[in-house]
Protein backbone atom coordinates (compact mmCIF):
# COMPACT_ATOMS: atom_id res chain seq x y z
CA UNK A 1 0.00 0.00 0.00
CA UNK A 2 1.53 3.29 -1.08
CA UNK A 3 1.55 6.29 1.20
CA UNK A 4 -0.56 9.29 0.17
CA UNK A 5 1.11 12.05 -1.75
CA UNK A 6 4.13 9.85 -2.35
CA UNK A 7 4.32 10.91 -5.98
CA UNK A 8 3.13 14.45 -5.43
CA UNK A 9 5.39 17.12 -6.97
CA UNK A 10 4.99 19.14 -3.76
CA UNK A 11 6.99 16.62 -1.72
CA UNK A 12 10.42 17.34 -3.31
CA UNK A 13 9.75 21.05 -3.19
CA UNK A 14 8.77 20.81 0.46
CA UNK A 15 11.94 18.86 1.23
CA UNK A 16 14.01 21.42 -0.65
CA UNK A 17 12.33 24.28 1.23
CA UNK A 18 12.88 22.52 4.55
CA UNK A 19 16.55 21.96 3.75
CA UNK A 20 16.90 25.64 2.78
CA UNK A 21 15.27 26.74 6.05
CA UNK A 22 17.53 24.45 8.08
CA UNK A 23 20.63 25.75 6.31
CA UNK A 24 19.52 29.33 6.87
CA UNK A 25 18.90 28.61 10.55
CA UNK A 26 22.35 27.05 11.02
CA UNK A 27 23.96 29.94 9.15
CA UNK A 28 22.17 32.51 11.32
CA UNK A 29 22.92 30.59 14.53
CA UNK A 30 26.56 30.22 13.55
CA UNK A 31 26.77 33.96 12.89
CA UNK A 32 25.21 34.67 16.31
CA UNK A 33 27.83 32.53 18.00
CA UNK A 34 30.69 34.36 16.29
CA UNK A 35 29.65 37.87 17.42
CA UNK A 36 30.24 39.17 20.94
CA UNK A 37 27.48 39.99 23.42
CA UNK A 38 28.33 43.70 23.20
CA UNK A 39 27.77 43.69 19.45
CA UNK A 40 24.61 41.63 19.92
CA UNK A 41 23.10 44.23 22.29
CA UNK A 42 24.05 47.08 19.94
CA UNK A 43 22.40 45.33 16.99
CA UNK A 44 19.32 44.60 19.11
CA UNK A 45 19.00 48.28 20.06
CA UNK A 46 19.37 49.25 16.39
CA UNK A 47 16.64 46.74 15.44
CA UNK A 48 14.22 48.19 18.01
CA UNK A 49 14.85 51.76 16.82
CA UNK A 50 14.40 50.72 13.18
CA UNK A 51 11.12 48.96 14.01
CA UNK A 52 9.84 52.10 15.77
CA UNK A 53 10.67 54.22 12.72
CA UNK A 54 9.39 51.81 10.07
CA UNK A 55 5.99 51.37 11.69
CA UNK A 56 5.07 54.95 10.65
CA UNK A 57 6.34 54.91 7.05
CA UNK A 58 5.16 53.09 3.90
CA UNK A 59 4.64 50.25 3.20
CA UNK A 60 3.73 49.62 6.85
CA UNK A 61 1.39 52.66 7.02
CA UNK A 62 -0.41 54.67 4.32
CA UNK A 63 -3.45 56.95 3.98
CA UNK A 64 -6.00 56.95 1.13
CA UNK A 65 -9.27 58.79 0.33
CA UNK A 66 -12.40 57.02 -0.91
CA UNK A 67 -15.93 58.03 -1.92
CA UNK A 68 -18.63 56.50 0.22
CA UNK A 69 -22.24 56.27 -1.12
CA UNK A 70 -25.12 56.95 1.30
CA UNK A 71 -28.93 56.78 0.69
CA UNK A 72 -30.85 60.06 0.25
CA UNK A 73 -33.14 59.24 3.13
CA UNK A 74 -30.19 59.36 5.46
CA UNK A 75 -29.48 63.00 4.61
CA UNK A 76 -31.28 65.14 7.15
CA UNK A 77 -30.74 68.91 6.95
CA UNK A 78 -31.31 70.62 10.24
CA UNK A 79 -30.77 74.37 10.06
CA UNK A 80 -29.18 75.85 13.10
CA UNK A 81 -31.51 77.58 15.53
CA UNK A 82 -30.82 81.32 15.78
CA UNK A 83 -29.94 82.46 19.23
CA UNK A 84 -32.65 84.23 21.22
CA UNK A 85 -32.16 87.95 21.75
CA UNK A 86 -30.85 88.76 25.16
CA UNK A 87 -33.42 90.20 27.51
CA UNK A 88 -32.82 93.53 29.14
CA UNK A 89 -31.70 93.23 32.68
CA UNK A 90 -34.53 93.73 35.08
CA UNK A 91 -33.90 96.28 37.78
CA UNK A 92 -35.69 96.15 41.03
CA UNK A 93 -37.12 99.59 42.11
CA UNK A 94 -35.69 101.19 45.16
CA UNK A 95 -39.14 102.19 46.42
CA UNK A 96 -41.96 99.81 45.44
CA UNK A 97 -45.67 100.55 46.12
CA UNK A 98 -47.90 97.53 45.34
CA UNK A 99 -51.58 97.71 44.55
CA UNK A 100 -54.04 97.05 47.38
CA UNK A 101 -54.78 93.36 47.79
CA UNK A 102 -58.34 92.18 47.08
CA UNK A 103 -60.48 92.34 50.22
CA UNK A 104 -58.21 94.74 52.04
CA UNK A 105 -59.68 97.81 53.75
CA UNK A 106 -57.31 100.21 52.07
CA UNK A 107 -57.88 101.87 48.74
CA UNK A 108 -54.35 103.25 48.20
CA UNK A 109 -51.74 105.45 49.81
CA UNK A 110 -51.41 109.13 50.30
CA UNK A 111 -48.06 110.81 49.90
CA UNK A 112 -47.58 114.20 51.50
CA UNK A 113 -44.46 116.34 51.47
CA UNK A 114 -44.08 119.31 53.81
CA UNK A 115 -41.47 120.93 55.91
CA UNK A 116 -41.42 117.96 58.22
CA UNK A 117 -40.51 115.45 55.48
CA UNK A 118 -42.25 112.87 53.28
CA UNK A 119 -45.29 111.01 54.67
CA UNK A 120 -46.86 107.93 53.06
CA UNK A 121 -50.21 107.03 54.56
CA UNK A 122 -52.66 104.21 53.47
CA UNK A 123 -56.03 105.49 52.33
CA UNK A 124 -59.17 103.81 53.76
CA UNK A 125 -62.92 104.40 53.02
CA UNK A 126 -63.52 105.61 56.55
CA UNK A 127 -60.90 108.24 56.14
CA UNK A 128 -61.94 109.38 52.63
CA UNK A 129 -64.20 112.14 53.95
CA UNK A 130 -61.39 113.56 55.96
CA UNK A 131 -58.86 113.74 53.07
CA UNK A 132 -59.36 117.47 52.57
CA UNK A 133 -58.41 118.12 56.18
CA UNK A 134 -55.22 116.06 56.07
CA UNK A 135 -53.09 119.09 56.85
CA UNK A 136 -54.72 119.74 60.24
CA UNK A 137 -53.04 118.33 63.21
CA UNK A 138 -56.08 116.67 64.77
CA UNK A 139 -57.14 114.87 61.61
CA UNK A 140 -53.62 113.73 60.93
CA UNK A 141 -53.32 112.41 64.39
CA UNK A 142 -56.61 110.48 64.08
CA UNK A 143 -55.54 108.96 60.75
CA UNK A 144 -52.15 108.04 62.07
CA UNK A 145 -53.80 106.32 64.93
CA UNK A 146 -56.12 104.28 62.69
CA UNK A 147 -53.65 103.14 59.90
CA UNK A 148 -49.87 102.49 59.51
CA UNK A 149 -47.80 105.42 58.30
CA UNK A 150 -44.38 105.59 56.67
CA UNK A 151 -42.85 108.81 57.88
CA UNK A 152 -39.57 110.05 56.41
CA UNK A 153 -38.37 113.04 58.37
CA UNK A 154 -35.86 115.53 57.13
CA UNK A 155 -33.05 116.96 59.19
CA UNK A 156 -33.65 120.27 60.89
CA UNK A 157 -33.08 123.28 58.77
CA UNK A 158 -34.12 121.57 55.47
CA UNK A 159 -36.93 123.42 53.72
CA UNK A 160 -39.53 122.14 51.36
CA UNK A 161 -37.72 123.70 48.41
CA UNK A 162 -34.69 121.55 49.18
CA UNK A 163 -36.94 118.54 49.37
CA UNK A 164 -38.52 119.42 46.07
CA UNK A 165 -35.12 119.89 44.49
CA UNK A 166 -33.97 116.54 45.82
CA UNK A 167 -37.11 114.91 44.45
CA UNK A 168 -36.50 116.55 41.07
CA UNK A 169 -32.89 115.39 41.11
CA UNK A 170 -34.00 111.86 41.92
CA UNK A 171 -36.54 111.94 39.09
CA UNK A 172 -33.93 113.10 36.62
CA UNK A 173 -31.60 110.30 37.69
CA UNK A 174 -34.41 107.79 37.32
CA UNK A 175 -35.19 109.07 33.83
CA UNK A 176 -31.50 108.86 32.86
CA UNK A 177 -31.37 105.33 34.15
CA UNK A 178 -34.48 104.36 32.20
CA UNK A 179 -33.05 105.95 29.05
CA UNK A 180 -29.74 104.05 29.46
CA UNK A 181 -31.63 100.81 29.99
CA UNK A 182 -33.60 101.36 26.79
CA UNK A 183 -30.42 102.02 24.84
CA UNK A 184 -28.82 98.84 26.19
CA UNK A 185 -31.91 96.84 25.27
CA UNK A 186 -31.84 98.32 21.75
CA UNK A 187 -28.14 97.42 21.32
CA UNK A 188 -28.76 93.86 22.54
CA UNK A 189 -31.64 93.47 20.15
CA UNK A 190 -29.45 94.67 17.26
CA UNK A 191 -26.69 92.20 18.17
CA UNK A 192 -29.21 89.37 18.40
CA UNK A 193 -30.55 90.31 14.99
CA UNK A 194 -27.04 90.20 13.46
CA UNK A 195 -26.36 86.78 15.05
CA UNK A 196 -29.62 85.46 13.71
CA UNK A 197 -28.75 86.67 10.22
CA UNK A 198 -25.30 84.95 10.42
CA UNK A 199 -26.86 81.71 11.59
CA UNK A 200 -29.41 81.86 8.81
CA UNK A 201 -26.65 82.38 6.25
CA UNK A 202 -24.67 79.36 7.59
CA UNK A 203 -27.84 77.28 7.53
CA UNK A 204 -28.40 78.28 3.92
CA UNK A 205 -24.85 77.29 2.96
CA UNK A 206 -25.23 73.93 4.72
CA UNK A 207 -28.48 73.36 2.92
CA UNK A 208 -26.86 74.15 -0.42
CA UNK A 209 -23.93 71.75 0.32
CA UNK A 210 -26.36 69.00 1.24
CA UNK A 211 -28.34 69.68 -1.92
CA UNK A 212 -25.16 69.37 -4.00
CA UNK A 213 -24.31 66.07 -2.25
CA UNK A 214 -27.78 64.78 -3.07
CA UNK A 215 -27.38 65.91 -6.69
CA UNK A 216 -24.06 63.90 -6.88
CA UNK A 217 -25.91 60.75 -5.98
CA UNK A 218 -25.46 60.77 -2.17
CA UNK A 219 -21.61 60.24 -2.05
CA UNK A 220 -19.03 61.89 0.15
CA UNK A 221 -15.26 61.59 0.57
CA UNK A 222 -13.74 59.74 3.54
CA UNK A 223 -10.05 59.47 4.54
CA UNK A 224 -8.79 56.20 5.95
CA UNK A 225 -5.40 55.15 7.39
CA UNK A 226 -4.09 51.56 7.06
CA UNK A 227 -1.50 50.42 9.60
CA UNK A 228 0.45 47.18 9.30
CA UNK A 229 3.48 48.24 11.33
CA UNK A 230 1.92 48.60 14.78
CA UNK A 231 3.24 45.15 15.76
CA UNK A 232 6.79 45.74 14.46
CA UNK A 233 8.31 46.71 17.88
CA UNK A 234 6.76 43.62 19.52
CA UNK A 235 8.01 41.35 16.72
CA UNK A 236 11.49 42.89 16.97
CA UNK A 237 11.55 42.27 20.73
CA UNK A 238 10.48 38.63 20.28
CA UNK A 239 13.15 38.19 17.57
CA UNK A 240 15.82 39.53 19.95
CA UNK A 241 14.73 37.13 22.72
CA UNK A 242 14.74 34.16 20.33
CA UNK A 243 18.17 35.15 19.02
CA UNK A 244 19.57 35.35 22.56
CA UNK A 245 18.25 31.86 23.35
CA UNK A 246 19.69 30.50 20.09
CA UNK A 247 23.05 32.17 20.78
CA UNK A 248 23.29 30.53 24.23
CA UNK A 249 22.07 27.03 23.32
CA UNK A 250 23.71 26.81 19.91
CA UNK A 251 27.06 27.91 21.30
CA UNK A 252 26.94 25.15 23.89
CA UNK A 253 26.02 22.63 21.21
CA UNK A 254 28.86 23.77 18.97
CA UNK A 255 31.30 23.62 21.85
CA UNK A 256 30.16 20.10 22.74
CA UNK A 257 30.43 18.97 19.12
CA UNK A 258 33.85 20.61 18.80
CA UNK A 259 35.06 18.92 21.98
CA UNK A 260 33.72 15.57 20.82
CA UNK A 261 35.31 16.00 17.40
CA UNK A 262 38.57 17.06 18.99
CA UNK A 263 38.48 14.06 21.34
CA UNK A 264 37.81 11.72 18.42
CA UNK A 265 40.54 13.34 16.37
CA UNK A 266 42.97 13.12 19.28
CA UNK A 267 42.10 9.48 19.87
CA UNK A 268 42.51 8.69 16.21
CA UNK A 269 45.83 10.56 16.09
CA UNK A 270 47.09 8.74 19.16
CA UNK A 271 45.95 5.43 17.76
CA UNK A 272 47.66 6.21 14.47
CA UNK A 273 50.84 7.27 16.21
CA UNK A 274 50.75 4.14 18.31
CA UNK A 275 50.34 2.00 15.23
CA UNK A 276 53.24 3.81 13.58
CA UNK A 277 55.46 3.24 16.60
CA UNK A 278 54.46 -0.37 16.87
CA UNK A 279 55.24 -0.78 13.18
CA UNK A 280 58.60 0.82 13.74
CA UNK A 281 59.32 -1.52 16.63
CA UNK A 282 58.23 -4.50 14.59
CA UNK A 283 60.42 -3.35 11.70
CA UNK A 284 63.39 -2.90 14.02
CA UNK A 285 62.80 -6.32 15.52
CA UNK A 286 62.44 -7.83 12.07
CA UNK A 287 65.80 -6.32 11.19
CA UNK A 288 67.51 -7.34 14.42
CA UNK A 289 66.10 -10.80 14.86
CA UNK A 290 67.40 -12.25 11.55
CA UNK A 291 70.86 -10.80 12.11
CA UNK A 292 70.98 -12.15 15.66
CA UNK A 293 69.52 -15.47 14.56
CA UNK A 294 72.05 -15.92 11.75
CA UNK A 295 74.97 -15.03 14.02
CA UNK A 296 73.73 -17.47 16.67
CA UNK A 297 73.31 -20.28 14.18
CA UNK A 298 76.82 -19.62 12.81
CA UNK A 299 78.20 -19.75 16.36
CA UNK A 300 76.40 -23.02 17.04
CA UNK A 301 77.79 -24.48 13.86
CA UNK A 302 81.28 -23.43 14.85
CA UNK A 303 80.95 -24.73 18.43
CA UNK A 304 79.70 -28.10 17.27
CA UNK A 305 83.17 -28.75 15.85
CA UNK A 306 85.14 -27.04 18.58
CA UNK A 307 83.06 -27.44 21.76
CA UNK A 308 79.95 -29.57 21.31
CA UNK A 309 78.91 -29.04 24.94
CA UNK A 310 78.76 -25.26 24.59
CA UNK A 311 77.07 -25.66 21.24
CA UNK A 312 74.35 -27.70 22.93
CA UNK A 313 73.84 -25.03 25.61
CA UNK A 314 73.58 -22.31 22.97
CA UNK A 315 71.11 -24.36 20.96
CA UNK A 316 68.87 -24.89 24.00
CA UNK A 317 68.94 -21.15 24.76
CA UNK A 318 68.09 -20.35 21.15
CA UNK A 319 65.11 -22.68 21.30
CA UNK A 320 63.95 -21.03 24.55
CA UNK A 321 64.43 -17.59 22.99
CA UNK A 322 62.39 -18.49 19.93
CA UNK A 323 59.66 -20.10 22.04
CA UNK A 324 59.36 -16.91 24.14
CA UNK A 325 59.77 -14.39 21.33
CA UNK A 326 57.46 -15.92 18.74
CA UNK A 327 54.23 -14.88 20.59
CA UNK A 328 55.80 -11.49 21.17
CA UNK A 329 56.52 -11.06 17.45
CA UNK A 330 52.94 -12.04 16.57
CA UNK A 331 51.48 -9.66 19.16
CA UNK A 332 53.85 -6.79 18.46
CA UNK A 333 51.21 -4.72 16.67
CA UNK A 334 48.28 -5.10 19.07
CA UNK A 335 49.62 -2.62 21.64
CA UNK A 336 47.99 -4.59 24.47
CA UNK A 337 49.39 -4.80 27.98
CA UNK A 338 52.09 -7.32 28.78
CA UNK A 339 53.53 -8.40 32.07
CA UNK A 340 57.15 -7.99 33.13
CA UNK A 341 57.63 -11.77 33.47
CA UNK A 342 57.04 -12.35 29.75
CA UNK A 343 59.59 -9.66 28.88
CA UNK A 344 62.18 -11.36 31.10
CA UNK A 345 61.43 -14.74 29.49
CA UNK A 346 62.86 -13.27 26.28
CA UNK A 347 65.77 -11.45 27.97
CA UNK A 348 67.14 -14.49 29.85
CA UNK A 349 67.87 -16.79 26.84
CA UNK A 350 69.05 -13.79 24.85
CA UNK A 351 71.69 -13.00 27.50
CA UNK A 352 72.67 -16.66 27.81
CA UNK A 353 73.35 -16.85 24.08
CA UNK A 354 75.42 -13.66 24.29
CA UNK A 355 77.34 -15.03 27.24
CA UNK A 356 78.27 -18.08 25.16
CA UNK A 357 79.41 -15.85 22.31
CA UNK A 358 81.31 -13.32 24.48
CA UNK A 359 82.46 -15.97 27.02
CA UNK A 360 84.09 -14.34 30.05
CA UNK A 361 83.69 -10.79 28.67
CA UNK A 362 80.01 -10.65 29.70
CA UNK A 363 78.48 -11.19 33.13
CA UNK A 364 74.78 -10.66 33.88
CA UNK A 365 72.73 -9.99 37.00
CA UNK A 366 68.90 -10.18 36.93
CA UNK A 367 67.34 -8.93 40.16
CA UNK A 368 63.59 -8.89 39.69
CA UNK A 369 61.38 -9.93 42.64
CA UNK A 370 58.81 -12.61 41.90
CA UNK A 371 56.02 -10.29 43.10
CA UNK A 372 56.75 -7.86 40.24
CA UNK A 373 56.68 -10.45 37.46
CA UNK A 374 52.91 -9.93 37.07
CA UNK A 375 53.17 -6.15 36.85
CA UNK A 376 52.03 -4.47 33.63
CA UNK A 377 54.89 -3.32 31.44
CA UNK A 378 55.11 -2.24 27.76
CA UNK A 379 56.48 -4.93 25.51
CA UNK A 380 59.92 -4.89 23.83
CA UNK A 381 61.20 -1.92 25.85
CA UNK A 382 63.48 -3.89 28.17
CA UNK A 383 64.78 -5.88 25.20
CA UNK A 384 65.61 -2.64 23.36
CA UNK A 385 67.56 -1.29 26.37
CA UNK A 386 69.43 -4.59 26.77
CA UNK A 387 70.36 -4.72 23.06
CA UNK A 388 71.61 -1.11 23.20
CA UNK A 389 73.69 -1.86 26.32
CA UNK A 390 75.31 -4.92 24.67
CA UNK A 391 75.82 -3.46 21.21
CA UNK A 392 76.97 0.09 22.12
CA UNK A 393 78.44 -0.42 25.59
CA UNK A 394 79.81 -3.87 26.43
CA UNK A 395 80.58 -5.52 23.09
CA UNK A 396 82.86 -2.68 21.81
CA UNK A 397 84.77 -2.75 25.11
CA UNK A 398 87.75 -5.21 24.88
CA UNK A 399 87.44 -6.49 28.41
CA UNK A 400 83.66 -6.53 28.34
CA UNK A 401 81.69 -5.81 31.48
CA UNK A 402 78.62 -6.49 33.58
CA UNK A 403 74.94 -6.06 32.64
CA UNK A 404 72.37 -5.64 35.40
CA UNK A 405 68.58 -5.74 35.05
CA UNK A 406 66.56 -4.89 38.17
CA UNK A 407 62.97 -3.94 39.01
CA UNK A 408 61.63 -2.16 42.09
CA UNK A 409 58.77 0.02 43.35
CA UNK A 410 59.68 3.70 43.80
CA UNK A 411 57.07 6.15 45.08
CA UNK A 412 54.23 3.88 44.02
CA UNK A 413 55.59 3.34 40.48
CA UNK A 414 57.35 0.42 38.79
CA UNK A 415 60.95 1.25 37.85
CA UNK A 416 62.89 -1.14 35.56
CA UNK A 417 66.60 -0.34 35.23
CA UNK A 418 69.19 -1.65 32.74
CA UNK A 419 72.73 -0.73 33.84
CA UNK A 420 76.01 -1.66 32.16
CA UNK A 421 79.70 -1.03 32.81
CA UNK A 422 80.54 -0.47 29.17
CA UNK A 423 82.08 2.49 27.37
CA UNK A 424 79.31 4.91 28.24
CA UNK A 425 76.47 6.56 26.39
CA UNK A 426 77.51 7.84 22.93
CA UNK A 427 81.20 6.99 23.31
CA UNK A 428 81.36 3.81 21.23
CA UNK A 429 82.22 3.85 17.54
CA UNK A 430 79.01 1.89 16.94
CA UNK A 431 76.83 4.57 18.60
CA UNK A 432 73.43 4.62 16.99
CA UNK A 433 71.13 7.47 16.03
CA UNK A 434 68.96 7.21 19.16
CA UNK A 435 65.83 6.20 17.21
CA UNK A 436 65.14 3.31 19.57
CA UNK A 437 65.18 5.55 22.67
CA UNK A 438 63.02 8.15 20.91
CA UNK A 439 60.49 5.46 20.04
CA UNK A 440 60.40 4.35 23.67
CA UNK A 441 59.68 7.91 24.85
CA UNK A 442 56.89 8.36 22.28
CA UNK A 443 55.28 5.08 23.24
CA UNK A 444 55.41 5.94 26.93
CA UNK A 445 53.80 9.32 26.18
CA UNK A 446 51.01 7.66 24.23
CA UNK A 447 50.39 4.94 26.81
CA UNK A 448 50.74 6.86 30.08
CA UNK A 449 51.15 10.53 29.29
CA UNK A 450 53.16 12.37 31.91
CA UNK A 451 52.93 9.45 34.35
CA UNK A 452 55.78 7.54 32.65
CA UNK A 453 59.35 8.50 31.76
CA UNK A 454 62.69 7.24 30.40
CA UNK A 455 65.86 8.56 32.04
CA UNK A 456 69.47 8.02 30.87
CA UNK A 457 72.29 8.70 33.34
CA UNK A 458 76.00 7.90 33.72
CA UNK A 459 76.95 4.86 35.77
CA UNK A 460 79.32 5.89 38.62
CA UNK A 461 81.53 2.87 37.86
CA UNK A 462 81.52 3.61 34.13
CA UNK A 463 78.86 2.87 31.59
CA UNK A 464 75.20 3.87 31.29
CA UNK A 465 72.08 3.52 33.43
CA UNK A 466 68.68 3.54 31.64
CA UNK A 467 65.50 3.52 33.75
CA UNK A 468 61.89 3.20 32.61
CA UNK A 469 59.25 4.33 35.15
CA UNK A 470 55.57 3.44 34.63
CA UNK A 471 52.51 3.33 36.91
CA UNK A 472 52.39 0.11 38.91
CA UNK A 473 49.44 -2.06 37.90
CA UNK A 474 49.45 -5.85 38.38
CA UNK A 475 47.83 -8.01 35.67
CA UNK A 476 45.53 -10.81 36.81
CA UNK A 477 45.87 -14.27 35.27
CA UNK A 478 48.85 -13.37 33.04
CA UNK A 479 52.17 -14.53 34.51
CA UNK A 480 55.46 -15.54 33.02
Amino acid sequence: MSTPNAGSPRSPRWQQSSATIVRAFHAYAGWLVTISWKRFFLLSLLLLVSAGILQNVPPFRWTYTERVSSPESAIVITPPTPPAPPSAPRREPIIKIDKPRPGSKTEGVEISIDERGIRITPRSPAAASAASAAASGASAGATAASAPVVDIRLPEGVTSEAVKEAVQQARREIEDAVRAAKEEARDAAEAARLDAEEAAREAAEATQEAARAVSRGGTHEQTRTVRFGDALPELAFLWILASAVIKITYKRQIQAEAQAAQAVETAEAESLRRQVLEARMAAMQAQVEPHFLFNTLASIDHLIEVDPKRASVMQKNLIALLRASMPTMREAGDGGPRDLGRELSVIRPYLEILKVRMEERLTTDLRVPDGLLSAEFPQMMVQTLVENAIKHGLEPKPEGGNLEVRAEILHGKLAVTVADTGLGFGRAATAGTGVGLANIRERLQLLYGSKAALTITENPGGGTVATITVPYKPLQGDTA
